[in-house]
């Protein structure tokens, strides 16, 4: 993937204005150094898609390098799984990392220089649980208070360090914790946890650890380690700052990286939490980590969505210094404007109504359309066309409105590339459901070749039966219900109706063409499924703008 020419930038954010000035005052020794660092927990989704997008675009923009490195200090929930697919999912949308590594490289460097916190007086083992740490940590307007366990010698807490990293402690008994001010108006400075025990094997590590960092000591150290120019990570850790800075001031590295936030990515109709997304598939609410209606990369490819529609939706949403909930019509129009160029077209019936073409005397006959109407490189492709047809039920009205421009009784419509026809008698079930439409074609109405004088309503899409393959057709719509759904209420908010299941026919063409992605003329644009290609996911409508 091409980056931007930064000489060229007539505007830019913050994050790119800081590495122009680092740049302009030497300070960046090894160039610009990045680093994409995701808990390997769960699946990525478009949230993290704008994190990748600034960490790898800016890396590369100003000819430097990115890290993806695995924070996998909770061995409780992650999985080598979920590994893969978050380098999967990276190398998908366009992005080469430097280097693959690990908070787990690390531990053996994490653990001494925790030891030296102890040493220094800057960390001790405490004895309280995780509930009396909680209720002693204060509130937002009451300070918190010392722990019994604060003024241990360090000859105490360098033992009990030691007994805990050796597996003599059950899980909660004891944790480290820095030493900073309980007093301090930053709750994440007042005596933070720095390790917990865990009785848990690491999926790298096996059981060589029973001892893991916590996030906020470990990710800074990592980014010094690696000697990262700029550690860009989402607004909810700016609180969180002080304590990346203190404990770089308070270990032994020789770099200190800057911390910088931006604004996380909220999407409408969407939730981004990862507890969230795991209890939907835990729950059963959606068919797994892909399902279409997934904010998950995984669930966006497989709905169709392109790595390059995604990228263009980061670009237009932007870097800020403000949270805000992005409108899915943004996200659908970058969706649909990457398509419009890039998709064969073609015709499906999602939900057919049979047309007798009473006049036709012969078997079939085949016709031509264009793949693409204004790209002629995609050729063209065959149409057979009988004497039964499909056409859409939703194309037809009994009693149509004014200035309906479809089919109805006695009026004529023109099939897209192929004849006139007029609509001279129409059967219904026992139920009074239209099941057959019995019409008559004009043959001198061809398309290319119309000598008719006709003029018809309007034009339509149809199939022909004898040739039309029968599909599965996935309509998919909002996953919720409402534009912001809350996490403690977000159960309540599904969309019963997010997925409908048609049963269709598609061209013959498109089964035998080696696309993935197709615009349906008049209907939309679909995308054979990765796990059965007849199956058709919807991508987006064909609605236009934004």
């Amino acid at each position: 993937m091409t980056g931007r020419d930064p000489a060229n930038s007539e505007t830019k954010d913050f994050i790119r204005q800081r590495i122009e000035q680092d740049q302009a005052q030497q300070r960046l020794i090894d160039g610009v150094v990045t680093r994409f660092p995701p808990e390997p927990n769960g699946y990525l989704h478009i949230g993290h898609a704008k994190s990748i997008c600034l960490n790898f675009g800016v890396a590369e923009e100003y000819g430097g390098t990115t890290y993806l490195r695995f924070d996998d200090t909770n061995p409780i929930k992650e999985s080598e799984e979920f590994v893969e697919a978050i380098k999967g999912d990276v190398a998908w949308l366009g992005f080469k990392w430097a280097a693959v590594t690990h908070a787990s490289d690390y531990f053996e460097e994490l653990y001494k220089f925790a030891v030296d916190l102890i040493n220094n007086g800057k960390a001790f083992v405490c004895s309280l649980s995780g509930e009396e740490i909680r209720r002693g940590r204060g509130t937002l307007t009451e300070p918190g208070v010392n722990s019994p366990y604060r003024d241990r010698s360090v000859a105490e807490n360098l033992d009990l360090f030691a007994r805990m990293r050796a597996g003599e402690f059950a899980d909660g008994e004891h944790v480290l914790r820095a030493k900073i001010d309980m007093a301090s108006p930053n709750i994440n400075m007042r005596d933070p946890v720095l390790y917990r025990i865990r009785h848990v094997s690491h999926q790298r590590t096996g059981d060589a650890w029973c001892i893991y960092p916590m996030y906020d000591y470990t990710h800074c150290i990592c980014d010094a380690l690696e000697g990262i120019s700029h550690s860009l990570c989402t607004l909810e850790f700016e609180d969180h700052r002080p304590l990346y800075d203190w404990v770089l001031e308070n270990v032994n590295v020789n770099y200190h990286p800057p911390q910088i936030e931006f604004s996380r990515l909220g999407l409408e109709y969407t939730v981004m939490s990862k507890r969230l997304l795991h209890r939907l598939v835990d729950e059963q609410i959606v068919d797994g980590w892909d399902d279409p209606r997934m904010p998950t990369l995984a669930g966006l490819r497989r709905r169709g969505v392109t790595a390059a529609a995604i990228r263009d939706f980061c670009s237009r949403i932007g870097v800020t210094k403000q949270d805000n909930r992005i409108e899915m019509n943004l996200l659908d129009f970058c969706i649909r404007k990457d398509l419009e160029d890039t998709a064969p077209r073609g015709m499906g019936v999602l939900q057919p109504l049979k047309v007798t073409i009473t006049n036709w005397q012969q078997d079939s006959l085949m016709l031509t359309g264009p793949w693409h109407a204004r790209d002629e490189s995609l050729g063209q492709r065959e149409l057979p066309f009988s004497g039964e047809l499909w056409i859409e039920r939703d194309d037809f009205s009994l009693q149509p409105p004014k200035k309906w421009k479809r089919l109805a009784p006695g009026e004529m419509v023109r099939l897209r590339y192929a004849f006139i026809i007029r609509c001279d008698e129409v059967i219904s079930g026992d139920d009074g459901q239209v099941v057959e439409l019995r019409c008559s074609y004009f043959a001198d109405s061809r398309s290319g070749q119309d000598t008719s004088g006709l003029k018809p309503n309007g034009v339509i899409h149809w199939l022909s039966a004898a040739h039309a393959v029968a599909a599965e057709i996935r309509d998919y719509g909002r996953l919720f219900q409402v534009p912001d759904p809350r996490a403690d209420t977000f159960m309540q908010d599904i969309n019963p109706d997010s997925r409908k299941v048609l049963q269709g026919f598609v061209e013959p063409a498109i089964m035998q063409h080696e696309a993935q992605r197709f615009q349906f003329e008049r209907q939309g644009y679909f995308c054979k499924d990765s796990d059965n290609t007849a199956v058709f996911n919807k991508t987006v409508s064909l609605r236009e703008g934004f």
